[in-house]
């Protein structure tokens, strides 16, 4: 896909060792502030952070006038502020090799995090990039809240405290030098993991990381580099599993060499949470080539086989007698039927007549929320105790409820985090890590189990279905009252904050402890971006019957879609060009230069062909900004296209995306999380969504389930990555996919004079023939070779 970016290329001056003189800042910009860290008694430098700052900042900071909740204290608030007091537990070890190791308690998804954790110690060490090994952390108990994966947090978090372990790290290193060079740490200078003294006498880290360990905990005083002095960190960078992952060589859970762990995959209802009753012919499926083992569990019939190949044949040959699952019989009208009865009126208009009312009721489908890496896991369940693994998002709650369900303590069961192919917000769950346990301990023998792509689809997690109604209250060329109502199907909030007290609480009876969860992050996460008077946003969530997750960017698709659709109705009623109204009444600076961006880059206004549009949007999250401008093409020439096993349709041709994130740790990785946040908010606009029939979903897999592909994705896409004032990252791995939705449903609109009210816009259109729900998984393909001219 041709692609180019504009990447801001930050100044820096020549760095002074090894004490960092001022750049003449602020005394209270972060890069001048000293922390306190500690090296940790070891056999080798093993260095630790803590947050206590030696010079804080003053208080006093302004406060808008009429601020909404995120703008105060928003999600990545809470998550970092949650995070914090373990903080000191986060460590960066030097090895006797001269190489910087790193357990990174988060999970690598494909976001890049190890990268670009990576990136920051080789920064605060001056080591070179290849010289820094960033891993996953096991499940660590210890840490509670700081094991959690989402809300674009993981950089926003971990951002000071790596630095910080760092940069003691550095520290302790230039002292053991000190003493071996007979020099003081002021006169040594520290370049490419090798430590030189004025005379040219020098000593590698390696040579010093077990003479700078400490026999005991003791506390330091360590001040970070300044930005201005950033080699690497703001720089185009490759992946460092980039290789790994083209060549496949990387590992995911299913390639993990085991001892004994067979193919495993699960036999399940053909109503969606069905159970088994029983199964008929247990002991013919048993005498099947490969097989070894079959037992009935609490979700399905699971087989165990030599082979996956081996597995399919097994479940497609089991004859199961099944409990329905609750909600057998609903479809997608009585589900939108029972989310309408429960939404909340909308507030009464003023008693006058120059008040005028605009308004939309915007309907969004079920969508799915599987990633490329299907659900899986691995498992080896023993009488006394249970080792685990699978990309997982909440470690800590998973070995905790992995536990119960085994029936042992927690520290019984080790739980391995593997690096993961894509997430969405699903692997904050952990139903096949525990599924996994399960169906282990019931075989007493190791599985590797993977769910087949219908799985994923009929019974993974998702979107919720809901409905979001706007009224703006309109006097004249002012926005006296912006009114927006969101009610949807329960998001399941069940893995709490990453541990077991908080995971109870969500899990509440009647959904109260859920729903509480929900409004927490709705009302940390929405914002309206405009100066639109008296601004109320509201979340109902009703029905806890379907298996639904924090899918990438959680409300605020939705809510940024029908909110900037909304925002054109009224530039047209106000007689206004949809990017002007936006400059009038845009409420941050950021945001203003984000807009004014695209808008001169995208070349907006430009002359189109008729059935062709231009659609802006803008969006504030995350402690970042960004918009979009997108170009459509609705004329029937593109619409009538016909691709074989393809949905066409409408055809986004051009995007240009502008995000200010704050400090960028790696523009490259940036840019490469953007153009994924496009093509997701492309494929929600038109193509993307589930189809509930009679209790089951009808998509059976991805050659069904329309995500984005190369012939609906645009040709031209630019991303450009901000200069930015400020000097800490926001987050990312989000942040693309509300206004690229929002711009295309606003480009939609123009293109075709109509303003679209259901998402994505094809859903009407049964675009496949369903794969049969008994056997519950299709047949394996045979006709590949013949589909490859």
């Amino acid at each position: 896909m041709p692609s180019s970016s504009d990447l801001h290329d930050p100044a820096h001056e020549p760095g002074r060792e090894p004490g960092r003189e001022p750049t003449g800042r602020t005394p209270y910009a972060l890069d001048r502030r000293r922390f306190v860290g500690y090296v940790l008694g070891g056999a080798t430098l093993v260095a630790a952070a803590d947050l206590v700052l030696v010079d804080a900042p003053p208080a006093g900071a302004e406060i808008p006038t009429v601020p909404q909740i995120p703008e105060v204290y928003d999600l990545n608030d809470m998550l970092t502020d949650a995070a914090r007091p373990t903080a000191n537990l986060i460590k960066v070890t030097i090895n006797e090799d001269g190489t910087a190791s790193f357990e990174l308690p988060r999970a690598e998804v494909g976001q890049g995090i190890t990268t670009s954790t990576a990136m920051l110690i080789a920064e605060e060490l001056d080591l070179p990039l290849d010289r820094v090994h960033v891993t996953l952390a096991p499940a660590r108990p210890e840490l509670l809240f700081n094991q959690l994966t989402g809300g674009s947090n993981t950089t926003i978090s971990t951002y000071t405290p790596v630095r910080v372990a760092a940069a003691v790290a550095r520290l302790a290193l230039l002292e053991a030098a000190a003493i071996l060079l007979g020099d003081t740490v002021g006169g040594l200078v520290a370049k490419g993991g090798v430590i030189t003294a004025p005379g040219g006498a020098s000593v590698t880290y390696g040579e010093l990381a077990v003479k700078a360990a400490a026999s005991g905990d003791r506390a330091v005083e360590v001040q970070l580099k300044s930005e201005d002095d950033f080699a690497l960190v703001g720089q185009p960078t490759n992946r460092v599993d980039a290789v790994a992952a083209v060549t496949g060589a990387k590992d995911f859970t299913t390639d993990l060499d085991v001892p004994g762990a067979l193919p495993t995959m699960v036999c399940r209802a053909p109503t969606l949470n069905g159970t088994p009753v029983s199964v008929r012919n247990q002991a013919q499926v048993e005498s099947m080539p490969g097989i070894t083992h079959v037992a009935q569990v609490s979700t399905g019939v699971a087989v165990r086989a030599e082979t996956f190949g081996q597995c399919i044949d097994a479940v497609r040959a089991l004859d199961v007698a099944w409990k329905d699952g609750p909600v057998a019989g609903e479809s997608d009208a009585t589900i939108l039927r029972k989310v309408r009865a429960a939404q909340l009126p909308m507030p009464r208009l003023p008693d006058t007549p120059l008040a005028q009312t605009v308004s939309g009721d915007f309907t969004f489908w079920f969508r799915s929320n599987s990633a490329m890496d299907t659900n899986s896991a691995i498992a080896d369940v023993r009488p006394d105790g249970a080792t685990i693994w699978a990309g997982l998002k909440s470690p800590i709650v998973a070995q905790q409820q992995i536990a119960l369900k085994l029936g042992m303590a927690p520290d019984k069961v080790k739980v391995n985090v593997v690096t993961a192919g894509g997430s969405f917000g699903r692997r904050l769950f952990f139903d096949a890590a525990l599924e996994a346990a399960e169906i282990s301990q019931a075989m007493g023998a190791p599985v590797r189990l993977m769910w087949h792509r219908a799985d994923d689809a009929r019974v993974g997690r998702g979107h919720p279905l809901g409905t979001c109604r706007v009224q703006a209250t309109v006097v004249g060329t002012n926005v006296l009252a912006f009114n927006q109502s969101l009610t949807c199907v329960e998001t399941d909030f069940r893995h709490g904050l990453g541990e077991i007290i908080t995971a109870a609480a969500a899990d509440l009876p009647a959904g109260v402890g859920n729903l509480g969860f929900a409004e927490t992050i709705f009302t940390l996460t929405q914002e309206v971006p405009y100066d639109f008077g008296a601004v109320v946003q509201t979340l109902v969530e009703t029905d806890d019957r379907f298996n639904t997750g924090s899918m990438r960017n959680i409300y605020s698709p939705d809510v940024r879609v029908a909110g900037e659709l909304i925002v054109d109705k009224l530039a047209a009623k106000m007689k206004m060009d949809p990017y002007q109204f936006r400059r009038k009444f845009q409420r941050n600076p950021r945001l203003l230069a984000v807009l004014d961006t695209v808008a001169q880059a995208g070349e907006w206004g430009r002359a189109m062909p008729a059935g062709t549009a231009q659609g802006i949007a803008i969006h504030k999250e995350y402690k970042g900004v960004s918009a979009c401008l997108v170009e459509i093409d609705t004329r029937p020439a593109t619409t009538g296209r016909e691709i074989r096993n393809a949905v066409t349709g409408p055809r986004v041709t051009r995007v240009t995306f502008a995000i200010d994130v704050g400090l960028a740790i790696n523009p490259r990785g940036l840019e490469a999380q953007m153009q994924g946040g496009i093509n997701d908010g492309i494929a929600l606009a038109l193509t993307s969504s589930m189809h509930l029939r009679d209790g089951h979903f009808l998509e059976g897999s991805w050659d069904n389930y329309f995500y984005t592909r190369q012939w609906n994705t645009p040709p031209d896409v630019r991303v450009i990555v901000m200069p930015s004032e400020e000097t800490v990252p926001g987050g990312a791995g989000e942040a693309g996919v509300a206004a690229s939705f929002a711009a295309v449903a606003c480009a939609y609109a123009r293109a075709t004079g109509t303003m679209p009210t259901e998402f994505p816009i094809n859903h009407g259109q049964l675009s496949f023939e369903p794969k049969p729900f008994t056997p519950p998984i299709p047949q394996s393909p045979t006709d590949g070779l013949e589909l490859t001219s």
